[in-house]
């Protein structure tokens, strides 16, 4: 079991030593979507601490997705993903003080339509 998840480890760092930035974004949505999906289940089954640090998680990835914005060569784009960045911290906010799962639903799938639209591109 301890051999397997270290294998993971390494797989997944080596997957994002050798990423393109592109990649890497897809990459970063593909673990807020993970953690987004954690969170529901830990919200539908009453897990509060499973819940929250899911959530954090999420939004520390939301956070790390704003900081690679580049407003001055992104222009319109990365001031609609940036404020679409602010919508995703909000609603995840929101549905951790509430515990709300259907709000992590919605954050969640307006984030794997971005992550869709990065998978095109990259």
């Amino acid at each position: 079991m301890m051999q397997q998840r270290q294998a993971q480890h390494v797989y997944k760092q080596n997957q994002i030593m050798t990423a393109n930035p592109k990649k890497l974004i897809v990459l970063l949505y593909d673990g807020c979507i993970k953690n987004m999906k954690q969170a529901e289940l830990a919200i539908h089954e009453q897990q509060i601490e499973q819940a929250n640090h899911a959530l954090k998680k999420a939004q520390d990835i939301i956070l790390e997705l704003q900081s690679t914005l580049n407003f001055e060569a992104g222009g319109d784009i990365a001031q609609n993903l940036n404020d679409i960045y602010i919508y995703l911290m909000d609603k995840l906010i929101e549905s951790n003080i509430k515990k709300d799962a259907e709000l992590v639903l919605q954050s969640r799938k307006l984030l794997e339509d971005l992550r869709e639209a990065w998978t095109e591109i990259s």
